[in-house]
């Protein structure tokens, strides 16, 4: 492979359908596209400072990079790219991409980060910024931490381990989802998703877990979540206490200890949902709020 080393590299399409490259210690400075259309490129220890410098790149290694706040938009319609020990300042990041392996990243403004991507392994990441990973098909993540609300919107086919999120509208419209030893606080959790799997994890919601068909929570808590499972079809095994739980549609639900159980007779049909719970404080059947 030819090598690039030490170089600053400007101008537009400054390595345009470069090929069986390596480049070292450079600088992509001032210049869009820079290696739009590029195959089979290793970076190394290099930064990006402009706009979409890799858009139809195909077998790409990038490792000790980095993407300043102006490189916006880096790495769009992509194939068989990993990024290893990455800090990335710049926002759209990571759109439309094939085989995509992000391992041990920050991503200080990930606002619109990881949109429409298939076939996603994100390890050790950390990233801060709203709409996280829209409309992306299978998905593996392990250790994320995520600072971000509206993330995983419309995801299908996800299993993500250890993550800690703080996310409002995490989860909504997906499908195909299985969380493991995972914290996620923010309202609205997963809204309008099918088959959500959450195991061995501690949420906090408002009107978390609603709209939801089959939804499965095993060995998990549920902190100062209150008007749960709402319209939901919900079998649920929870540590501790529940809030509240607001008109499940149908399934199990079993818990140490439920604050208030509301259940309106008018909106559903309460015997196909057993509650399985000796201390419940309240049951009423309308919210404190109609």
């Amino acid at each position: 492979m030819t090598e690039v080393k030490e170089q600053i590299l400007s101008g537009e399409r400054a390595l345009f359908k470069a090929h069986d490259l390596t480049v070292i210690d450079s600088v992509f400075a001032d210049g869009e596209s820079p290696l739009k259309e590029a195959s089979n490129i290793k970076l190394l220890r290099s930064r990006f400072q402009w706009k979409y410098p890799l858009w139809y790149t195909k077998d790409i290694q990038a490792t000790n990079c980095q993407w300043s706040e102006n490189a916006r938009a880096g790495v769009w319609y992509t194939e068989n790219v990993t990024v290893e020990n990455a800090i990335i300042d710049a926002p759209k990041n990571f759109r439309r991409c094939n085989n995509l392996v992000i391992k041990n990243a920050s991503i200080a403004n990930a606002e619109e980060t990881l949109w429409h991507c298939s076939n996603v392994t994100l390890e050790n990441v950390n990233a801060h910024g709203h709409y996280f990973a829209l409309d992306c098909n299978n998905l593996k993540i392990n250790n994320l931490v995520l600072h971000g609300n509206y993330s995983f919107d419309g995801v299908k086919n996800a299993e993500i381990h250890n993550a800690t999120m703080l996310s409002k509208d995490a989860f909504w419209n997906s499908e195909n989802i299985t969380v493991y030893d995972s914290t996620i606080t923010g309202e609205y959790l997963g809204w309008n998703s099918k088959n959500l799997t959450l195991i061995n994890c501690t949420i906090e919601s408002l009107q978390g877990m609603c709209y939801i068909e089959n939804l499965t929570m095993i060995n998990c808590r549920l902190i100062n979540t209150v008007l749960a499972f709402e319209y939901s079809d919900v079998n649920a095994e929870i540590t501790g206490n529940i809030a509240s739980v607001f008109n499940p549609k149908s399934g199990t639900i079993k818990a140490d200890r439920i604050g208030k159980l509301i259940l309106e007779k008018d909106k559903i049909d309460p015997s196909k949902t057993v509650i399985k719970c000796s201390d419940i404080s309240e049951k009423l059947d309308k919210p404190d709020f109609a």
